[in-house]
Order: structure tokens, then C-alpha cells, then sequence
């Protein structure tokens, strides 16, 4: 049975989100793509923190951190230096030169229609890859909470985006955000406040943390090593991870940050260089609450699913459950946490009781007693769980599903907004059909953003049998830090690089990293084969170098751009002169 408190939440949620979207109705392309280029900092920081607090940020890294330890943690220090990356080397420059999407700035930086046309195919491609995560994340909230399937669960999360990404446009989708932002953050924070004080009796998570385990003189973090050595696993605070893997893991997950299209167009939403500045000093404050909570998450969820359900009775008996529970403890057992029942109905918790004697043996590869494994856990349920393990009341288990979809479906509106630009603004109005009325445009914009529900929901369905949701939205950095890092670089602080060096830049990148990730994750390729031992999450940071190079080679054996180009890469690094060179409503023609 559902319960009534996570009924109220998702539908209380929702219900707000279709309504900003009603009130905040676009009219125009300008409103539709920019929200007007009017929105203030400290709302477009929230909005963009919403944005880039994805179902990677809220559902996955704790869970990675709670079963990698240290290794996981390359996806806290890329995702947070890539985010400064961009907010302080791209964002303000980009804002500068005032047009609506990334490939807009490609085509008229490049002075080409097939640089243009190669960059909506990388936005997509990054856009695609990432929303298969957002709607994996979707299908396991649902699934999880709703007693609905994972397939159904996508479909429910698909209608309610599409109606407030396709009415609203951008400006909808901003304002939605903020909304999101507000409930993610509470959602995470408050089930975290009351399990750091339940286990170290610190209310503060981050001190929590780094507190002794209640009641004993020992270190929270020292106990939960203790623990997962003495059943087999890797020490807590170490890694198996080579050192070049995980920094390369790392840089990838920051370049690629750099060169997201739907957290770079937040920054042309706002009026000026100096806005996209101060919006971006607010995102990251807004971000920080968040991820500075995560490593907390992921050690607590740790060391509870141990508590719970390691050495615990499995009962078959659901219909009998308490019955049978009440008993097992008569006798001086541990049952199985009624948690785990509910969460082994999505087929997201596997327990094959391989010696046959009805216990469930949690043990890593290197089990000192040399008992097999027998409990298989997705890390991707432990933020949605954790309450439900710490058996915290209804009203916080209900509100953690609602930020769960409230993470999943804010980034999920802005990536459908980079593929409805791309396809609307980018390919037809500045490539196909310039000849288009705003109308027009408009009306294709919202059949491209419905189109991209539609497929974005196919894609979802696909996601179930794909990685952990983290791991799939690494793949989408890996390929915007190969594909489209390099040429947003040079192009705004080299103004040599042409047209000729960065189409054969995105073409090396994309072509690249995306075979290396197809290979090794859907091919047959092993870890064996692996480059120089660098995994796929971390291989665009090697082909972004290949990238650059090359483009930089091709650019110097090729003619210079016109020189109104050399002087429009001057200008966007002075704040203020942009003016005379056109704005987003206009801009150069492309050449070729």
C-alpha cells in the first residue's frame, strides 16, 4: 500500500510545478529560449543549482560514496571544481556575446553553418545520454514509492515535464526550477539531520560526519571501516581505483561541466556579463548545502544497510510478514527490514541464499570467514531508502521521493530545452529556414520539446538495464568535454582558431569518446583493455586534449577567421562593448 504522506508530496509538488508553468507562460522565442534574459541572480542561481542537481547529484553520488568510499568521491570533487570551472573561465564571456543556445555560439563564433549543425549534434548527443539517467532516476522514485512499474513510473514523470517544458519554455522551466531547488534541498537535508543524530548525535550532517559513533569513543568514519573490512570489502576511506583513473574521472566530470549545454544556457537567461557572475557565486552557495551533505549520506546509508539487514532471517512469507518478524526476534533473530521487502518488489535488491540456511550473508570479495556473497544492493535506492532504513517518520520518507523527482525532473526540463532550441532555433530558423516568423518558430520549438518527451521517455525505459545513474551521466560529461569544451574554450580566448579547426575538433571528440564508451560498456570491451587503465567515465578527458590539439593544428594550417571575428573575440572579454556586434536576437550570418 502507498503511503498517504508520499501521495501528498508528489502530488502537492506537482501540482505547483504545473501551476508555475501556467503562470509563467511564454509568448515569445525570447522568453521561450532566455526567459527574457530578465531573470534576476538569485533567482537564476537556484534555478541553475535545480538544474545542475540532477537525479545524478540527489539519487546516485551518495550512493557511490556509500559503497565506493573514496573512490567515489571523484564524482563530489569533478562535478563541484567543474561547476567553478565554468562559472569563473566560460559563463560571463558567453553571457557576453548574447545569443540563445551553445551552438548559436559555435555558428557564429565559427562563421559556419556546418560547425553549427555539428554542435547541435554533440548538445544532443550530451542531452540524450544525460536524460537516460534523469529518467532512470524518475522510473526507481516511482517504482520504489508508488507501487507502479518502472516503465509506468517514466511515463507519469514524461507528462508531467512535458506539460511545463513545453507550455512554459524556459521561463517556465526557471521559475519551476527554483521551485524544485527548494524542495530537493529540504528533502536531502532534513532525513540527513536526523540520522546524523541518531548515529553521532551531531544535528549538523557535515560535523556528523566527523563525529564519534554515539556512545562510543571511536570515529564514526573509523567504526564503518571496521566494519566493511572485517566482512570483506575495501577499507571505507581507501579506494581500489588507480590514481591516473581517478583523475582523469575526475577532470573529465569538470571539463565536461564546462561544456553542458543546459547548465550554459541558464547563463543567457540573465541581463548581463555581471549578472551571470553573481547568479553564478548564488548557484554554487546553493549547490554547496547539497554536496557538502552527500559524503555524510553516503557513510550514514553505509553503515545502516549493514546494521540492518547483514546476518538478518529472510522471510518469505510477505502477506505473514510481521507475524514471522515478531517471532524470529522471539527466538533471538535479526528478520529481514520490512524496508528491504518493500524495495526487493522493484528488483532493485537481489538476495539469492546460495548456502541454503535462510540468512543473508552481506560479505565483500575478500570475506575473511570465506562465506559468498549472497545480497546484491543498486547503489542508486540509498538516498530514496535511507529514511526508511533509519526508520524515520512518514512525512520524510514521502518528502525524500518528492526531491527525488524534483531532481530528476528539473534537469530533465533543461535538458529538453536544449534539445527543443537546438532543433527549433539552431537547425531551422538560423540554418534551414531563416525565412521563419516567430510564430513559426515558436510552434516548432514545442513540437521539438514534445518530440524530445517522447523519446526522452523511450530512452528512459532503456535506462533500467543501463549502469548506475551516475555512472550514465558521466558518460554525457565525458562527451561535452571532448566535443564541446575545446572550441567554447579557444573560441573565446584564442581568436585564431577557425571554423576548419573546430569542426575536425568535434568531430574527433564526439567520434571518439563516444566509441571508447560503446566498446567497454555495450560491446564486450573489459577493463583489460582499458587505455593506459583509464575507464570510460574518464576517457574524454584524454580525447578532449586530442580534440583541442588537433583543432589547434588544423586552425594554424588553415586561413584565419575574418577579422570582424578577431575583433569579436576581443570585444566579449571587455564587458560592455558586445553591443556592436549584434545580440541574441540578431548576430552575424554564418559563412561557409
Amino acid at each position: 500500500m502507498v503511503d498517504p504522506w508520499t501521495i501528498f508530496w508528489v502530488i502537492l509538488t506537482f501540482s505547483i510545478y504545473i501551476g508555475i508553468a501556467i503562470w509563467a507562460r511564454a509568448g515569445s522565442t525570447k522568453e521561450f529560449y532566455v526567459a527574457g534574459h530578465d531573470v534576476p541572480p538569485l533567482i537564476n542561481g537556484m534555478a541553475t543549482a535545480a538544474d545542475w542537481m540532477s537525479a545524478a547529484s540527489f539519487l546516485s553520488m551518495a550512493g557511490l560514496i556509500a559503497f565506493l568510499g573514496y573512490g567515489g568521491s571523484v564524482y563530489l570533487m569533478g562535478w563541484t571544481g567543474g561547476y567553478v570551472l565554468l562559472a569563473l573561465l566560460l559563463a560571463p564571456f558567453l553571457r557576453e556575446f548574447g545569443k540563445f543556445t551553445v551552438p548559436d555560439f559555435v555558428g557564429d563564433r565559427y562563421y559556419s553553418k556546418a560547425a553549427r549543425i555539428i554542435a547541435v549534434v554533440c548538445a544532443l548527443m550530451v542531452s540524450f545520454t544525460y536524460i537516460a539517467g534523469q529518467m532512470k532516476g524518475v522510473g526507481v522514485a516511482f517504482s520504489g514509492f508508488l507501487g507502479v512499474s518502472f516503465n509506468m513510473g517514466i511515463f507519469i514523470g514524461s507528462c508531467i515535464v512535458f506539460v511545463y517544458a513545453v507550455l512554459g519554455g524556459m521561463k517556465g522551466v526557471t521559475y519551476t526550477q527554483v521551485a524544485q531547488y527548494v524542495v530537493l534541498i529540504f528533502a536531502y537535508t532534513v532525513p540527513a539531520i536526523f540520522i546524523s543524530l541518531t548515529i553521532t548525535g551531531n544535528p549538523v550532517p557535515q560535523l556528523g560526519f566527523i563525529s564519534n559513533a554515539m556512545g562510543t569513543d571511536v570515529s564514526m568514519l573509523e567504526k564503518l571501516n571496521t566494519v566493511v573490512t572485517n566482512l570483506g570489502f575495501t577499507e571505507y576511506t581507501s579506494t581500489t581505483k588507480s590514481t591516473i583513473d581517478i583523475f582523469c574521472i575526475t577532470a573529465a566530470l569538470m571539463f565536461g561541466t564546462a561544456g553542458l549545454p543546459h547548465v550554459i544556457i541558464r547563463f543567457f537567461t540573465v541581463e548581463s556579463a555581471q549578472a551571470a557572475r553573481k547568479s553564478a557565486g548564488w548557484a554554487l552557495m546553493f549547490i554547496a548545502l547539497l554536496y557538502t551533505t552527500a559524503p555524510a549520506v553516503g557513510a550514514f546509508a553505509r553503515i545502516n544497510f549493514i546494521d540492518t539487514v547483514n546476518e538478518a532471517t529472510y522471510i518469505t512469507d510477505a502477506e505473514n510478514y510481521g507475524e514471522r518478524a515478531a517471532q524470529i526476534i522471539a527466538e533471538g533473530g535479526k528478520p529481514v527490514p520490512e524496508w528491504y521487502k518493500s524495495w526487493e518488489k522493484t528488483g532493485l535488491l537481489k538476495y539469492d541464499d546460495i548456502n541454503g540456511d535462510g540468512i543473508m550473508q552481506y560479505r565483500g570479495p575478500a570475506a575473511p570467514d570465506g562465506i559468498a556473497n549472497e545480497v546484491v544492493p543498486n547503489r542508486d535506492i540509498f538516498v530514496l531508502a535511507n529514511p526508511q532504513i533509519a526508520q524515520l517518520p512518514s512525512w520524510v520518507i514521502g518528502l525524500v521521493v518528492a526531491g527525488g523527482l524534483a531532481a530528476a525532473l528539473s534537469t530533465a526540463a533543461g535538458l529538453l530545452m536544449v534539445i527543443s532550441s537546438a532543433v527549433s532555433h539552431d537547425l531551422m530558423k538560423r540554418t534551414f529556414r531563416p525565412d521563419m516568423t516567430e510564430k513559426q518558430e515558436m510552434r516548432v520549438a514545442r513540437i521539438a520539446a514534445g518530440c524530445a518527451v517522447v523519446l526522452a521517455g523511450l530512452i528512459g525505459a532503456f535506462a533500467s538495464q543501463l549502469p548506475f545513474v551516475a555512472q550514465v551521466v558521466a558518460f554525457a560529461f565525458g562527451i561535452a568535454a571532448a566535443s564541446l569544451f575545446p572550441i567554447i574554450f579557444l573560441g573565446i580566448f584564442w581568436k585564431r582558431m577557425n571554423r576548419e579547426g573546430a569542426v575536425t575538433s568535434m568531430l574527433i571528440g564526439l567520434i571518439t569518446t563516444v566509441s571508447y564508451i560503446c566498446y567497454f560498456k555495450f560491446m564486450g570491451g573489459t577493463a583489460d583493455g582499458w587505455w593506459f587503465g583509464i575507464s570510460p567515465e574518464g576517457i574524454g578527458f584524454v580525447f578532449m586534449w586530442l580534440a583541442g590539439g588537433v583543432g589547434v593544428i588544423v586552425s594554424l594550417m588553415t586561413p584565419p577567421p575574418p577579422q570582424e571575428i578577431q575583433d569579436l573575440v576581443e570585444d566579449i572579454r571587455v564587458p560592455g562593448t558586445r553591443s556592436s556586434h549584434g545580440s541574441a536576437e540578431g548576430g552575424m550570418a554564418p559563412a561557409e
